[in-house]
């Protein structure tokens, strides 16, 4: 991960500096915005990895940085925030972020987050790697998705979870399975993501999803093409 490069979008510009000097420490190039603004200007101009992103911050909020990025950019998001309600970390992670990291918090906690997710969501760069099933096409090559021949958004790991139910068509996998699949074994955060990130996809994938997602009550979801 040497040279990967970070931006961290936060106003309080101590924590700015203490998450800098740790990045820096492990080879990563950082970036620093203090307010929304400033911030959605440099990811376009400075093309980052990684972007760590404060919820409250003058000018655009965490959550309209998310919502504006989400729809034509899959760049890797952790949210930073003092709320540590169950409602802000869920909504976080359906407007795309793909870790949740509330403050106060240990930067070597953060910087093992960061690492965690970067792994996950390095692309496989060669050919190939198609799934096709009827009205729906998985390139994992291009991590692209279309339902019924229209392109369909999807964050990294909404993609992710989609690809590993449906490589294994009619395989059960427990919560805690696809957890440690798709967000990997070191991943610190809530079983409930996976619940949550499930709930997301059957919504982009609109009517084909109840046809693919079948949800194994009290253990987990499997792939399973069905009729209508």
């Amino acid at each position: 991960m040497q040279n990967e490069k970070v931006l961290i979008i936060d106003d309080d510009k101590n924590i700015c500096q203490i998450l800098k000097e740790y990045f820096e420490f492990e080879n990563f190039q950082v970036v620093i915005a203090n307010d929304g603004a400033e911030g959605l200007k440099k990811v376009e101009v400075e093309n980052p990895s990684l972007i760590i992103l404060d919820i409250m911050l003058p000018e655009m909020n965490g959550w309209e940085i998310c919502q504006n990025l989400r729809p034509q950019n899959d760049i890797p998001i952790i949210m930073l925030s003092a709320k540590t309600k169950e409602t802000d970390r869920i909504t976080g992670l359906e407007l795309g972020a793909d870790d949740y990291v509330t403050k106060p918090f240990s930067p070597k906690e953060v910087i093992a987050r960061a690492k965690a997710v970067l792994r996950r969501t390095d692309r496989d760069e060669t050919d190939g790697d198609l799934l096709q099933y009827p009205n729906l096409e998985i390139n994992k090559s291009y991590r692209v998705v279309k339902v019924d021949g229209e392109q369909v958004s999807l964050t990294p790991k909404e993609f992710d979870v989609l690809w590993t139910l449906a490589f294994s068509p009619r395989q059960v996998f427990p919560r805690e399975k696809l957890l440690k699949k798709v967000w990997g074994y070191d991943y610190f955060g809530d079983i409930r993501t996976v619940d949550t990130h499930i709930k997301s996809l059957r919504k982009k994938l609109g009517e084909q999803a109840n046809k693919y997602i079948q949800t194994v009550w009290g253990v987990g979801y499997k792939f399973e093409v069905t009729e209508d």
